[in-house]
């Protein structure tokens, strides 16, 4: 290969600059020229592609967001908007991709490369930690200590007033970031897609909290809770217990900015560079991770359609704590 793309797609990671600047230096040191697409699919549609020098990527490892930006591209779906796509690539001498994102990033890969064989190797972005095939994801570590920083702050709050505190997190479809951050905060109940959600069984919970003369508590609920989210599962408590003062905070797209952590820099840096030497190597379809702390490919299929289970022994710890 003489020159390589690079782009990042989907919900920006804390870790996604430190990963194409990885990428951009191991291409080089190959001898590879490298480009990045601005706005990941939209961008190689519209042939927004830029060189990637050495200094390109100088001072961006500590960066959250990603300095080649990410959007949603509905043309990408159609075989008309993925001809367009490839039309680009082949007019930039591109030989393969690396694409840092999620599942719907690999999906869109891996459609592509059976239509146009131009090989793609992805990189895990997503603080979700929802993708088979990695330990971990590049932002998810820092997510998680966002979310820590945060509700540590809350705890102040609402144990100076003696509140009651559904704490909302992200976790559309997997609770991966509640549940490890609610044993971190010492949460008193954590809520999770992956579970059903009974709120008479949280209510018992409350009160036997009460009966230990406990004056405040914190639940953490992931958006995607069975529940209806920390609004919903709030009043349906308020509703049939009002011992404490009843508070909502829903954090957000804090979990998403900051700059990453010294883990999610080291592992976004081994990603990065282990993709640019898959390619190089004539892998396609697959997705960098690391299992066990070494590096290992899944592809992209297994790695979208084989779902991350939640940690039972987590959920055992979470449950025995609180």
């Amino acid at each position: 290969m003489k020159r390589i793309a690079v782009f990042t797609s989907g919900g920006d990671a804390p870790g996604m600059n430190a990963c194409v600047r990885a990428v951009v230096r191991t291409a080089l040191y190959h001898n590879v020229e490298v480009y990045g697409i601005v706005r990941a699919y939209d961008g190689m549609i519209s042939g927004d592609f830029i060189p990637l020098e050495f200094n390109s990527v100088s001072n961006i490892i500590q960066r959250g967001g990603t300095i080649l930006k990410s959007a949603r591209c509905d043309e990408f779906r159609t075989v008309e908007g993925r001809r367009k796509a490839a039309k680009q690539l082949k007019k930039f001498n591109i030989d393969g991709v690396v694409a840092i994102g999620g599942d719907g990033t690999f999906t869109g890969a891996q459609i592509f490369t059976k239509e146009h064989g131009i090989p793609f190797i992805g990189c895990p972005g997503t603080i979700d930690n929802d993708l088979f095939g990695t330990d971990n994801t590049i932002g998810y570590d820092t997510a998680l200590n966002t979310v820590i920083e945060a509700v540590d702050k809350i705890r102040d709050t609402a144990d100076a007033h003696d509140r009651l505190f559904f704490v909302e997190v992200m976790g559309r479809d997997a609770g991966f970031i509640a549940l490890r951050s609610g044993i971190a905060v010492g949460a008193d109940a954590v809520l999770i897609p992956e579970t059903a959600t009974f709120v008479d069984s949280l209510i018992k919970r409350l009160e036997r909290g009460r009966a230990h003369r406990k004056t405040s508590s914190i639940i953490i609920v992931a958006e995607g809770d069975d529940g209806g989210g920390a609004y919903e599962v709030a009043r349906k408590v308020k509703e049939k217990y009002n011992q404490y003062e009843t508070k909502v905070t829903v954090l957000g797209h804090i979990q998403r900015g900051g700059s990453p952590s010294a883990y999610d820099r080291v592992l976004a840096s081994m990603l990065g560079k282990a993709a640019v030497e898959a390619l190089l190597e004539g892998r396609r379809n697959e997705m960098a991770g690391v299992v066990n702390k070494k590096v290992a490919f899944t592809s992209f299929q297994r790695a979208i359609k084989h779902n991350r289970e939640i940690n039972k022994e987590l959920l055992h710890l979470a449950e025995s704590l609180a």
